[in-house]
């Protein structure tokens, strides 16, 4: 384990539209010397995952950079390097971006200072604290958020807390086995859904085993 972070920096593409990233180095990276992870409950071995493109993060990105998003208010769930946030606010949609890793919000200002946007509004958050000033949205995206089965009902409150009468949920999970759980817990409060592969993900250097999650609710 490195005694400082090591970062990198790369160029996503999104058709004419190019995003670019200061990440960690690689998923084996590890600072905190204030401990403040550590206070948060963050182990050493789960601080690095903020900070890599993972493939359920680049089939989010990619998905909602052909998606209808005009007038609509988005928040960004569990965002860790925010590339789906930062492709949205390239095209200057309303976003808001979330996590609950403290070095989050300083990479998505380098990050959105790199490509030379507006600011991305940002909060850190806890899915169990109920007293957020996040407010209520149109559209809720994020990617690999169901690690564990603990994290089903407290996602789904969270979704539920922040949604619209009339909303629409958007997530990718990488086959993690609990999407199913999770449509459940959100049926409870009407929403429909469905579940699909990505299309083309050539973008990808395996094949993706995982899933689009789409949950909706009508007013």
């Amino acid at each position: 384990m490195t005694t400082s972070a090591r970062v990198r920096y790369q160029t996503i593409e999104f058709d004419k539209t190019d995003i670019h990233l200061c990440t960690l180095r690689d998923n084996q990276q590890f600072h905190d010397p204030a401990g403040q992870a550590e206070a948060l409950g963050i182990s050493s071995a789960s601080w690095p995952i903020f900070g890599v493109v993972w493939p359920s993060s680049l089939v989010l990105a990619h998905y909602m950079s052909d998606y209808n998003t005009e007038g609509k208010r988005i928040l960004e769930i569990g965002c860790g390097m925010a590339l789906s946030s930062l492709m949205l606010n390239k095209r200057h949609d309303d976003i808001t971006a979330t996590d609950y890793h403290p070095e989050v919000e300083r990479f998505l200002m380098r990050n959105t200072q790199l490509n030379g946007d507006d600011p991305i509004a940002f909060e850190r958050v806890d899915w169990a604290d109920p007293q957020d000033e996040l407010g209520l949205f149109d559209l809720i995206i994020g990617s690999d958020l169901l690690y564990e089965d603990q994290h089903i009902k407290l996602l789904a409150s969270f979704i539920e807390r922040h949604a619209k009468p009339e909303c629409e949920v958007i997530l990718v999970d990488p086959g993690r086995g609990r999407k199913s759980k999770l449509g459940k817990q959100l049926e409870v409060w009407g929403y429909s859904h469905q579940y699909f592969k990505p299309e083309d993900t050539e973008y990808l250097e395996q094949v993706f085993k995982g899933d689009i999650l789409r949950f909706w609710r009508t007013a």
